[in-house]
């Protein structure tokens, strides 16, 4: 069985910058898709980045160029570098997997593995 952790989180000004980390056990890191999604206060879920197990990119637009994701798979861990972070940037982030490779990758249906999320606060 998959888990996931998240790290990272916190409290940041306006402009400042973060990397959450999550650390997958249970299977074999480098064959999953990794995402990122993030929920507001009386919000839905939403994408923020995914990952391929090859490398490939995706951002959602509220954060291109402001953000990055990665990959170590030996040590088996996913990153999220954000940078001119945004007091709109304030939610609970999740890193999630899904079982199969092929996909929608900015879709939360998509996923069937979930950390339990790691708060984060941009004060303005």
């Amino acid at each position: 069985q998959v888990q996931l952790v998240e790290s990272g989180g916190g409290l940041v000004q306006a402009g400042g910058s973060l990397r959450l980390s999550c650390a997958f056990s249970g299977r074999t890191f480098s064959a999953y898709v990794m995402g990122w999604f993030r929920q507001a206060p009386g919000k839905e879920r939403e994408f923020v980045a995914a990952i391929s197990w090859n490398g490939n990119t995706y951002y959602a637009d509220s954060v291109k160029g402001r953000s990055t994701i990665s990959r170590d798979n030996a040590k088996n861990t996913v990153y999220l570098q954000m940078n001119s972070l945004k007091p709109e940037d304030t939610a609970v982030y999740y890193c999630a997997a899904p079982r199969s490779r092929l996909v929608v990758f900015s879709r939360v249906e998509e996923y069937d593995y979930w950390g339990p999320g790691t708060q984060v606060t941009v004060s303005s």
